[in-house]
């Protein structure tokens, strides 16, 4: 079977930061699955090259900052006071808040980056934004969705999501 819309396509992969010079970002050496065609489970740009490839084929896609996790802004990098967070606070914990200026109800979450006694600054940047990541694989197999994966546009079942 080839992959084409409402198929569940299950893969192993390796991504890279290009950006970085090739340094290994993440491996998948048990293989994850998604619903092809447009259900958001993994990268568009991914999704375009592997359309119509079969089980064993392998593939590579470079993938610019706009394709991947996004260009990095500055302006989602904010220093707050220091008594706006908890005592504990450290590096590297997360917390969700609103963008600045933003008054729906668009939530992001944000990194800390750097505390000291009068702030605490925060980045809201997914950490790989910026990057021009390459996303290299294989396709280790490749089904029809059932009709509840498809109402539901994710995977279900064995290596999939289990309600």
């Amino acid at each position: 079977m080839k992959v084409a819309k409402d198929t569940v396509v299950s893969l192993r992969y390796e991504l890279t930061d290009i950006t970085a010079g090739g340094v290994i970002l993440e491996k998948a050496d048990d293989p994850i699955s998604y619903v092809h065609g447009g259900y958001d489970g993994i990268f568009p740009a991914v999704e375009e090259v592997i359309h119509g490839k079969n089980s064993g084929d392998k593939f590579s896609v470079t993938m610019q900052p706009d394709d991947a996790f996004g260009e990095y802004e500055h302006e989602l990098v904010r220093a707050e006071p220091r008594n706006m967070f908890p005592k504990d606070v450290a590096v590297g914990m997360q917390f969700e808040g609103g963008s600045e200026g933003d008054d729906d109800e668009d939530f992001l979450l944000y990194t800390v980056v750097e505390v000291t006694d009068s702030e605490v600054t925060v980045d809201g940047n997914h950490p790989l934004a910026g990057k021009v990541i390459k996303f290299e694989g294989i396709i280790t197999g490749v089904r029809a969705a059932t009709q509840e994966e498809l109402d539901h546009g994710h995977v279900h079942g064995e290596g999939g999501h289990h309600h």
